[in-house]
């Protein structure tokens, strides 16, 4: 077994372009085009799942608001009295598979190349996005097909996540991981944006359009991701030391000295690479023992299931609720709909910007999961006064809710994936990805579908149910906030994944 096992081949472009490789270029050249490429890989995953959310308002039937009588406009099978509810139950069929996909994918990706493994997942999940918009054309009403489709295309997804989430953690250090990652983390609400604009501009040639488009697009983004992704940093004979070293921690240890020596021998030297213990896989059940990753999965399971509700369903929710009187068109709604993710994009930076100051993850996500329990009130109550009350609160919301989800799933999941327990092992991190955010994704798969349901009872019920969640995702970070902030007021900063950093006061040795 090589040192680059998990890196098989080297990316066609540094074959084609040799001034791409050391020493031509910098390790700083490679790490920005990394998280360049890795951003638009997953943007794309997440533009090719928005088309659903735009087009529920086409295919299922218009619910009065006095909820007396239901229109049976609409695509068959998805209108009629129950076509909320099928609406609700493709999308379960795409987020239980993606769900259960993310917990195998993390298991392979960590054993086979990232980069042929991730374009394997694009050019999936282009063909099945492709697919269920042939729907239009082809006439199809069986709701097997669009059931059926959307399986296969949440196992192809599942790829994404613990395979961009793996390399960024190859190619980053511990240092300002919260703020980098909270950026780069930006490109789930990007991605977003970008799905939704497009499915809403293409919508009035018909829906199918609206999954053909970004379908091409994420096909189009692997090809990118093929020629010039390198996965890891030793791949072209970069050390990791110089990353792995956070500058802002002083130590006078002599110990921690010569440990850190001997790490970068060993990276220096890749051919004896084999020979640390980090060199192998951690297992899946391994991977759960790891302190911190439970209450962190937990978590994310709920705060998923508030997010991936309003993904899914709130173009549909703006369209079938009059603002300041005036009920909005297909189009508007899913432009509109786009508020949500800006501020979730601003909310994503800022998590990461305060846990990294802070050094509290547990205690930033809490701090923005109770909050956003008033803004989605004050949304529901306030948001149909006005355009301007609907887009400052939805505003809000977009950035309370997303916060602690973009902490959680980037720089949570990297600590988590190389901290002390796997010997900061990176072969842990597609594993430790997949498990929180695979979690996350059993709650992203139910929020849609009870929403389809509870929307029957009213959208009072529906957001009753989305802060009921958000209350519990506090709940199980609790204990974990408490150990933080312990150990913070004790003078002691306490990793919460298991390892402990004392500040030592600075000796008075002259």
């Amino acid at each position: 077994m090589q040192s680059n096992s998990k890196s098989l081949s080297l990316a066609p472009a540094l074959n084609l372009f040799p001034n791409l490789n050391p020493p031509h270029k910098t390790l700083l050249f490679h790490q920005i085009c990394v998280l360049v490429i890795t951003f638009l890989a997953y943007a794309s995953f997440h533009a090719s799942r928005k088309p659903p959310s735009i087009v529920k308002s086409v295919l299922g039937p218009t619910v009065p608001t006095n909820l007396t009588t239901i229109d049976s406009s609409g695509w068959p099978p998805f209108n009629g009295t129950r076509g909320t509810h099928r609406l609700g139950e493709v999308d379960l069929a795409f987020l239980t598979s993606y769900s259960i996909g993310m917990y195998l994918a993390g298991h392979v990706g960590d054993r086979i190349d990232l980069r042929l493994f991730l374009v394997f997942g694009m050019m999936g999940s282009g063909f099945f996005t492709i697919l269920f918009g042939l729907g239009y054309w082809l006439e199809v009403h069986v709701l097997g097909f669009f059931v059926g489709v959307q399986i296969v295309c949440g196992v192809f997804q599942s790829i994404g996540w613990p395979c961009v989430v793996a390399v960024v953690g190859n190619w980053l250090g511990e240092s300002k991981r919260g703020l980098i990652m909270g950026i780069w983390n930006s490109n789930t609400s990007v991605g977003n944006i970008i799905g939704s604009v497009v499915a809403s501009g293409v919508l009035e040639f018909g829906w199918g359009w609206s999954f053909v488009v970004p379908g091409i697009l994420i096909i189009l983004v692997g090809v990118l991701v093929f020629l010039f992704l390198v996965v890891s940093p030793e791949d072209i004979g970069f050390s990791r030391s110089g990353m792995d070293i956070e500058m802002s921690v002083e130590t006078n240890s002599a110990e921690d000295l010569q440990k850190v020596e001997s790490e970068e021998a060993k990276l220096i030297r890749p051919e004896n690479s084999i020979l640390d213990s980090s060199s192998s896989a951690i297992g899946f059940l391994e991977a759960w023992k790891i302190p911190g990753v439970a209450p962190f999965a937990f978590c994310l399971f709920f705060s998923k299931f508030v997010a991936y509700t309003f993904l899914y369903w709130l173009p549909f929710y703006i369209r079938h609720t009059a603002v300041a009187g005036v009920n909005l068109s297909h189009k508007t709604s899913g432009l509109l709909s786009t508020i949500f993710d800006i501020g979730g994009v601003l909310g994503g930076i800022t998590a990461g910007f305060i846990s990294d100051v802070i050094e509290a993850r547990a205690v930033t996500s809490i701090l923005f999961l109770f909050l956003s329990i008033p803004a989605l009130l004050l949304y529901r109550a306030f948001g149909s006064v006005s355009m301007f009350t609907n887009i400052t609160l939805m505003f809000l919301s977009g950035f309370l809710v997303n916060g602690p989800y973009s902490l959680i799933t980037t720089a949570v999941a990297a600590d988590l994936g190389t901290q002390g327990f796997s010997g900061r092992n990176s072969r842990a991190l597609a594993t430790v990805t997949a498990i929180i955010d695979g979690t996350g994704s059993v709650g992203a798969a139910l929020g849609p579908l009870l929403a389809g349901y509870v929307s029957t009872r009213g959208w009072n019920s529906v957001f009753f149910m989305l802060v009921l969640s958000i209350f519990f995702a506090g709940l199980f970070l609790i204990r974990v906030a408490r150990t933080e902030i312990r150990e913070k007021l004790s003078g002691k900063y306490k990793n919460v994944y298991g390892e402990i950093v004392q500040y030592h006061a600075v000796q008075g040795k002259q």
